[in-house]
């Protein structure tokens, strides 16, 4: 008897001990180090208010997660985007080329007389991140809006991404979506489940993106995590919404709620993060993809005058993080212009593949001016152009061009919000951008697609608007 207890006890002893083995090998094998290639996480958010995170100054909404990537990494306080609205800014945010370089000058809506659906989107032509990881040998998903065209040839698991979890269109519903509906309540695709119902969208995207970090935590990964939040339709949780009864305007209070979600799930990312040991080995880009519309979302631009649509620095001049522990300095603030156009170079050079001239950048690696290897600005200018609009930023001038008006110059060390216009007064100045901007303007490839005419007509009304070019006060009690 005490011989069987003996050999049992040897056994079970074994077993142990492989099992512990199995899970040191299992473990070995799942985790990688800080100096496998980094992990890639852009979360993009829709529309949202320069003023309205707490590390750009909010005191009414608050945003610890957002707040705590900035204060632990890299904020940008010049950070812009390519174009003051969703589809052209996320076509220059995925390919690093300014968009109207390959004809994205509109924002993506039906197709207009005269114009071949078939190229109704991004342009195949243009490679993506994704395009340009996968080689380097990461597995890419999107989770989330695409806005880059409707059509099979623009699908996004033909433009470089390996998973998608989302909708093609602009905007979405944030509680339902139905197996035959259009526009807002567009059915989810993916293609690696069966999509169960939605709950709450920015908590759904949240809870995908989660596990898409569990799924590839093995090997590098690029998520793209394309929250549509506080997009419209403004839509918050009653949960949210209580927290900010105090707020008395009801879009401003939905507005507030559905940032405070979107906060919640950007914190669940991290969570997961620092739960799999992939923290340190992660580069964590927060961006939005264009000013927020004030009159459409209550959202404050403050304290840049404009928004979405316009090219005022309210349209273009958004929040701008990369966090990237023990390889970024904690708290820094780098305080000259770059680009949401530098995030393709800055992803391709990090995961160990080379910029080259055909690739034809307009963005750049951000790494060495970061870092200060490199001290010289990464961009002695900026341009844009958007349909009837154009501005270009050299140094600290900014010259706006519109077809109603003579050509608006702002001096923006002295007038941020834009509000003192010297074009008259510095002649010399003002005819050397606009010079310098119409040579460019002329150069530019005519449009693949247009956006109906009516939007025009807006963009004009929205430079005379008056704006709230201060934060509000926390009046919570």
């Amino acid at each position: 008897m005490q011989k069987k207890v003996f050999c049992l006890i040897i056994l079970l002893g074994s077993i142990s001990l492989w099992s512990q083995v199995g899970h040191n090998l299992s473990k070995k094998n799942t985790s990688r180090s800080a100096t496998d290639k980094p992990n890639f996480i852009l979360i993009v958010a829709d529309d949202l208010g320069f003023g309205d995170v707490g590390f750009n100054g909010s005191t009414e909404i608050k945003t610890p997660n957002i707040d705590n990537l900035a204060y632990s990494g890299v904020r940008f306080p010049q950070g812009y985007v390519s174009s003051a609205v969703c589809s052209p800014s996320r076509a220059g945010l995925l390919t690093g080329i300014n968009q109207v370089e390959f004809g994205q000058d509109n924002n993506l809506s039906s197709n207009q007389p005269g114009f071949d659906p078939e190229f109704l989107g991004m342009p195949v032509t243009q490679k993506t991140i994704a395009d340009r990881l996968k080689p380097l040998g990461y597995v890419s998903g999107i989770i989330g809006k695409w806005h880059l065209g409707y059509k099979p040839q623009f699908h996004p698991l033909k433009r470089g991404f390996d998973e998608f979890w989302g909708y093609l269109g602009g905007s979405h519903d944030y509680f339902k979506s139905t197996p035959k509906g259009s526009g807002h309540t567009a059915p989810i695709q993916c293609n690696y489940k069966t999509p169960s119902p939605i709950t709450y969208i920015t908590d759904d995207k949240g809870n995908e993106c989660v596990d898409f970090i569990k799924r590839h935590q093995a090997e590098p990964f690029f998520l793209y995590a394309a929250f549509n939040a506080p997009h419209a339709p403004m839509q918050a949780t009653k949960e949210d919404l209580e927290l900010y009864k105090n707020i008395k305007d009801k879009k401003r209070r939905t507005y507030a709620a559905m940032i405070h979600r979107l906060d919640v799930n950007i914190g669940k990312i991290v969570k997961t993060l620092d739960k799999y040991g992939l923290k340190d080995n992660t580069l964590i880009v927060f961006i939005s993809d264009n000013g927020g519309p004030c009159d459409v979302n209550a959202s404050i631009n403050a304290p840049y005058r404009g928004q979405k649509g316009i090219l005022l620095e309210g349209g273009i001049h958004v929040p701008y993080i990369l966090n990237w522990p023990k390889t970024l300095e904690s708290g820094k603030v780098y305080d000259h212009p770059v680009s949401s156009l530098d995030l393709a170079p800055t992803f391709v050079k990090l995961a160990g593949g080379e910029i080259k001239k055909e690739d034809h950048f307009d963005g750049v690696n951000l790494f060495p001016y970061i870092t200060g290897k490199d001290t010289s600005l990464p961009h002695q200018e900026l341009k844009w152009h958007f349909t009837i609009s154009a501005a270009i930023r050299e140094g600290n001038w900014k010259l706006i061009s519109l077809p109603d008006r003579l050509p608006l110059l702002y001096y923006l060390p002295t007038d941020v919000s834009e509000q003192n216009d010297v074009s008259l007064k510095n002649i010399e100045k003002t005819k050397e951008l606009l010079k310098k901007l119409g040579d460019w303007e002329v150069r530019l490839p005519h449009p693949v697609f247009l956006e109906g005419p009516n939007w025009r007509k807006r963009q004009l009304s929205l430079y005379d608007k008056e704006y709230q070019l201060t934060q509000p006060v926390n009046n919570k009690p």
